[in-house]
């Protein structure tokens, strides 16, 4: 085959794929991650997780740490030129400590969030597959990909505020 004849196969496809995708029903794309967490639910869960006693004292541990870190750096800038380098060794250390301490605290925190984000979508995941079947079913969607999947999609592709949505409005029901 030519080259030409390649290149003009390849873009009859490319003109006749939307057709056929269209015969088959519409393709969107959706991210259950963010359509679950960005539900009424989830933030007045998180809101809670972050008004907790533990998280607060964390969050303020990270904010302590953070400042100290600061000034370490602004110190160790300031005076690096007349320090010995016991001092700069010794000056670096404090800060490698000190960052060790910070990012100690920060996985804390995340860990926290991270497992309420995972407890979230095993409770949602029933819920989510309904709202899923009612809006294939309503908006004739023939081709149902996960956002992570994805290269790239227009945001006209994205049913995940619908889903959102529709979880709210679940919610709200109940």
């Amino acid at each position: 085959m030519s080259k030409t004849f390649k290149v003009l196969l390849a873009g009859l496809v490319l003109v006749l794929l939307p057709l056929g995708a269209s015969a088959q029903g519409r393709i969107a794309v959706v991210n259950l991650e963010e359509a679950i967490l960005q539900t009424d639910e989830a933030q007045q869960r998180l809101s809670g997780l972050r008004e907790a006693e533990d998280y607060k004292a964390d969050k303020a541990e990270l904010d302590r740490l953070g400042s100290e870190r600061e000034a370490l750096i602004k110190e160790l800038q300031n005076d690096l030129a007349v320090m010995s380098p016991e001092q700069q060794q010794a000056a670096r250390k404090r800060l490698a400590n000190k960052n060790a301490d910070l990012e100690h605290v920060l996985r804390k925190l995340q860990q926290a969030e991270q497992e309420l984000g995972q407890q979230l979508l095993a409770e949602m995941t029933p819920k989510v597959q309904a709202v899923l079947r009612d809006l294939i079913q309503s908006e004739g969607i023939g081709l149902l990909i996960q956002r992570s999947a994805v290269i790239h999609a227009d945001n006209g592709y994205s049913i995940t505020a619908k889903v959102t949505d529709k979880l709210n409005q679940q919610a709200a029901a109940e």
